[in-house]
């Protein structure tokens, strides 16, 4: 059976399955989907090529034999439970999907294809993250190292951007590898329409970029115009804070991101932080970046109410019964 976008989005599936090249799936893909290609990333570009430059009735011919022995090899490999509700999607819903779904509906299987594949969903997500409905959104702000972050892991549903960025979101903030920009959006899109728009929605304050990833527009407005709920924490505490996050920076990293800081502090400041740092008094240099730059560039705003972070689970939910009765009330 084909279904649409929206057929998809309400039903449930045991697997989601994407056909596409290792490569196109690594750039982006539908969040709980796993990739079985039908044509591998070497495959994928020299049967493209074909089509486009020599014969379309050959590539089609060799596409073939290569989708052939791609599915062979997963089927020796997959242990779908009989019965098992799968969807197969690939770039716009045509042969490479089709190839799958065919051979799987023979199977003891249900089997769906998603009408106009990825880029069918990817149309989907880029307009509902310019139209969703949820209004109700709880910011938390404060000065780094408060554990804003800590906080969200225990207040439900909880939208953790910097988690789905992989960065921290300040300047050593680096955490690996991010995920693609379109990837980033993807997840938030499926976090929010699985998310009842009556729901009090829990995220932390962010700038328009995490890291390299941008924050959508809307989504970022929301967050603004949100319940605005201010942490605090005791020094001491945001400075072990900071070292439990960033204390394994390299040398390297921590020098070329101090270097970028250099234009916000002074240079006394600048070579406090350094010298602090090559000497492994790691406490000392975390606690001036605090002071001298962190806590300066904060740009405070007017919140609702404050509260002191010394047990995040405890602050988690002395802020749940803040926004439950904020909401029911306004």
């Amino acid at each position: 059976m084909i279904i649409t976008v929206d057929e998809f989005l309400s039903s449930q599936f045991d697997y989601i399955i994407d056909v596409r090249s290792p490569r196109e799936y690594e750039e982006s893909h539908i969040p709980g989907s796993i990739n079985l290609y039908v044509l591998n990333n070497d495959e994928h570009h020299y049967i493209g090529n074909l089509y486009k430059n020599v014969s379309k009735s050959e590539a089609k011919k060799e596409g073939v034999i290569y989708i052939l022995k791609n599915i062979s090899e997963h089927l020796k490999n997959i242990d779908f439970k009989p019965g098992s509700k799968i969807l197969v999607y690939c770039a716009r819903g045509g042969n490479r999907s089709t190839s799958l779904y065919t051979i799987l509906s023979q199977l003891d299987y249900k089997v769906y294809k998603l009408e106009g594949g990825y880029k069918a969903y990817r149309k989907w997500v880029i307009n509902y993250l310019e139209n969703f409905p949820h209004n109700k959104f709880v910011t938390l702000r404060g000065n780094t190292g408060c554990g804003k972050s800590e906080i969200l892991k225990y207040l439900s549903p909880s939208l953790d951007l910097e988690e789905l960025a992989n960065h921290y979101g300040s300047n050593f903030g680096q955490r690996g590898k991010q995920p693609t920009q379109k990837m980033f959006e993807n997840q938030i899109a499926s976090f929010l329409n699985n998310t009842d728009p009556q729901e009090p929605i829990y995220v932390e304050a962010e700038s328009s970029k995490i890291g390299r990833l941008f924050v959508p527009k809307r989504l970022l407005t929301k967050m603004r115009e949100g319940l605005q709920i201010e942490i605090t924490a005791p020094l001491n505490e945001r400075i072990e804070r900071i070292l439990k996050y960033y204390g394994n920076i390299n040398k390297e990293d921590f020098l070329k991101n101090l270097d970028k800081l250099k234009k916000f502090i002074s240079n006394e400041t600048y070579n406090e932080i350094k010298e602090a740092y090559e000497a492994s008094d790691l406490k000392k240099a975390a606690e001036l970046l605090l002071t001298k730059y962190y806590d300066k560039v904060y740009k405070k705003r007017e919140a609702a109410i404050s509260f002191t972070n010394t047990d995040p689970e405890a602050t988690a939910e002395k802020i749940k019964i803040f926004a439950e009765n904020y909401f029911k009330n306004s």
